[in-house]
């Protein structure tokens, strides 16, 4: 997720552009995290500028509303792990390890981002489809069989996140590994 460290109390010298980022970062994961405890539903931007420290007025700076604020966040987490993934390399493997234990380290972005995007609305869908092709091509191919390859191990990860066995993913490797394998050869 975006660096969001919190800003020094008093005076500073940071630069505008250091404040701006620290405020968004933390927004954003004040997002992921208030989603993860509450729902999309429930969430408020109250509850996110509560949890990070910014006032109404920095939020609505940032974002128009919740939604924008959620699908940054979304935006921003999706990039962490495409980033992660290629960084591995080519092979299918050791990008779906990445794939599995970022999502282990970060529960409260798998929770939001995998189980709550359904909540947030046709935007928000049609944006999980973006990342779905992009995780499509990514594997090599964007066609329909990598596309259900995407979808099986979207639907396994989602079952071990919403059972609250999200620090095990890293375990479901071989699993889907095989998926990838018997999809797309």
């Amino acid at each position: 997720m975006p660096d969001a460290r919190p800003l020094p109390r008093g005076p500073h010298g940071l630069a505008r552009a250091e404040v701006l980022a620290s405020q968004r970062g933390r927004m954003l994961d004040a997002m992921a995290e208030t989603v993860a405890a509450k729902g999309y539903g429930a969430a408020t931007v109250a509850d996110v500028i509560e949890k990070a420290g910014v006032s109404r007025k920095t939020f609505y700076e940032h974002f128009r509303d919740k939604e924008a604020c959620f699908l940054d966040a979304y935006d921003a987490g999706v990039e962490v792990l495409m980033t992660t993934m290629r960084a591995r390399g080519a092979k299918t493997r050791p990008r779906i390890r990445a794939y599995l234990q970022t999502l282990a380290a970060e529960p409260a972005f798998a929770r939001t981002f995998l189980i709550e995007i359904g909540a947030a609305g046709p935007r928000a869908l049609c944006r999980r489809q973006q990342v779905h092709e992009a995780f499509a091509a990514l594997a090599g191919d964007a066609d329909d069989l990598a596309l259900a390859a995407v979808g099986a191990t979207n639907e396994i990860v989602i079952r071990y996140v919403s059972e609250g066995r999200t620090a095990e993913l890293p375990a479901l490797e071989d699993t889907v590994v095989r998926i990838y394998a018997s999809l797309l050869g």
